[in-house]
């Protein structure tokens, strides 16, 4: 049980440090997870330049024994809807045999000498669970470069739910080692699901 409640600890602690609207943010998060213990977890902020606005995002994601938890939380200036700045936080649930894919791209410097447990300078974390799919089509052709019939068309089908980036540059290195440790335990529970 102590694991739990540090791991609990952990993620507010981390929510709060991000110092993006954590107590919406911790409520969010909370609620979806409810008393299920917490296995592991990632919280990474991103700030974007929108014209002439700077907009804040957080992304939480929580892996407890049974279910994938992704929080979004985004700031929005007021406009014709609101008189006031406001802010739109969702959590979806995904229970953790759904996972068809954990994509972890590593961006190494001077791969010639590299040596194993360094840490990349960035990290790209993609997973998908069949929420979201992009197909991208193009004309099918054969291989008579005279041939001016149809073919049709032929494409891919990429899952592609969720895809976050982290660099030594703009995150840190902790960031980086806490992506990959997420990515890891995220991986293992894909696998004990799959038995």
């Amino acid at each position: 049980m102590a694991k739990t409640s540090t791991t609990t600890q952990g993620l507010r602690t981390a929510i709060e440090r991000s110092g993006y609207y954590p107590a919406l943010v911790a409520e969010a998060v909370e609620a979806a997870v409810g008393s299920e213990p917490i296995g592991s977890y990632l919280v990474h902020q991103e700030t974007t330049f929108d014209a002439n606005e700077v907009r804040r995002h957080v992304t939480v994601l929580v892996l407890t024994g049974t279910r994938f938890i992704v929080s979004h939380t985004d700031e929005q200036a007021a406009d014709g809807t609101s008189p006031t700045p406001y802010a739109t936080t969702s959590t979806e649930s995904v229970k953790v045999e759904r996972i068809s894919s954990v994509v972890v791209s590593r961006v190494v410097a001077n791969p010639e000498a590299y040596s194993p447990g360094t840490l990349p300078r960035e990290v790209v974390l993609t997973i998908g669970w069949g929420a979201v799919s992009r197909i991208e089509l193009e004309p099918a052709a054969c291989g008579d470069p005279n041939c001016e019939a149809d073919h049709g068309y032929t494409g891919n089908s990429t899952a592609d739910d969720l895809s976050l980036r982290v660099s030594e540059a703009g995150d840190g290195l902790d960031a980086v080692r806490h992506t990959l440790a997420f990515a890891q335990a995220l991986s293992e529970a894909t696998v004990e699901t799959s038995r």
